[in-house]
């Protein structure tokens, strides 16, 4: 998923010769199929499956959140935050093609395909024409037949923003704080600003291990049981919150508690046995950003050729309908990576 270009999941510590950093590449390959699963229902759930919804909810808890933590402990590692002034322009720019290009592309893209589909099959999340569809996509972006893409906008505002609050003197922790402060502001979801400010903070904590992993990183490691007996009660928490309507905590601190302290007990796991000797994550890392592009068409095809088949999205069809998205919502990206973008250099360069 994520950005490998310019600010890669694999890349160097912060001083000293790059090498790869696996623990990022396989919390990435491990994290995009949470992205998968989240996108296996558009909208709603068929009557009588009970059990998606809670397990969803559990994991939007956290998935993103800890998607634009790696995010921001890549954008120290790169270097990034340490490019001055005269290098903004450039930087600027390099981020825009990496980030903004594939976010209106994809968009445009997705905007399309279901205005098409829907002369012929169903479609969740219909676009209202293409007027309506173009305005939801890039402005009102609480209705966008694209939301999927938000991330891409969001990394890029929060770079530029850590850049800038970096130069004007505010520190990691300082920008930490910040994206606390910002959970209280009622942003209008416009152009993604909302989920930009209610993102801000696991990206600042991004920044805030990075820049303090020789300690940070040890302390994952040496205490994995007690991170995730924490890590756990918090779901337990939000989920209780959530199932009884309780309104102790709500979505957003719900993901604040979640998204925070899901940190260490991921980060940590991808460093131990036994996750750090599989394998099978650091493939789906390497192909996450096309993944992630291309997933919800992947599903919504899958989907609509399921339907068009006579198999019903119902309670007895759901286990097919979810084993066929998960499925292809991974392998289509992944063969369209392959057979496809790799023979261009630059949607390559751009889903890489």
């Amino acid at each position: 998923m994520p950005d490998q270009g310019a600010a890669p999941f694999a890349v160097s510590p912060a001083a000293g010769a790059k090498e790869r950093r696996l623990d990022l590449d396989r919390a990435r390959g491990i994290t995009i199929l949470l992205v998968v699963f989240g996108h296996v229902v558009a909208q709603t759930v068929p009557q009588g499956v009970e059990w998606y919804e809670p397990l969803r909810y559990a994991v939007y808890r956290f998935h993103m959140p800890f998607f634009l933590y790696l995010s921001g402990t890549v954008v120290v590692l790169s270097g990034l935050l340490a490019v001055p002034p005269g290098g903004w322009p450039a930087l600027l720019r390099k981020r825009a093609i990496r980030l903004l290009v594939p976010f209106f592309g994809i968009g445009l893209l997705i905007l399309a395909a279901k205005l098409v589909a829907l002369q012929l099959v169903f479609v969740d999340n219909p676009p209202e024409g293409l007027a309506g569809g173009l305005r939801d996509l890039f402005w009102t972006t609480d209705s966008s037949p694209a939301s999927s893409v938000w991330y891409l906008l969001v990394l890029f505002l929060s770079t530029v923003a850590a850049v800038v609050l970096r130069r004007l003197g505010l520190g990691a922790t300082g920008m930490v704080l910040l994206g606390l402060a910002l959970q209280f502001a009622e942003v209008p979801p416009i152009a993604y600003l909302d989920r930009f400010a209610s993102h801000f903070v696991y990206f600042a904590a991004g920044l805030w291990v990075a820049e303090r992993q020789d300690r940070a990183l040890p302390l994952f490691e040496a205490h994995p049981l007690a991170w995730w007996l924490i890590f756990g009660a918090a779901l337990a928490l939000a989920e209780a919150d959530w199932l009884t309507d309780a309104g102790w905590l709500g979505e957003r601190w719900s993901m604040v508690l979640c998204g925070l302290l899901c940190i260490p007990a991921l980060h940590g796991a991808m460093r131990l046995p036994p996750v750090c000797r599989w394998q099978w994550p650091l493939v789906l890392g390497s192909y996450a950003m096309a993944i992630y592009l291309f997933n919800t068409l992947a599903i919504g095809g899958t989907k609509a050729v399921l339907i068009a088949a006579g198999i019903g999205w119902t309670q007895d069809w759901f286990p097919l309908h979810a084993a066929a998205a998960m499925a292809a919502g991974v392998a289509l990206p992944v063969l369209l990576k392959i057979l496809v973008l790799r023979r261009n250099r630059t949607l390559d360069r751009l889903t890489d």
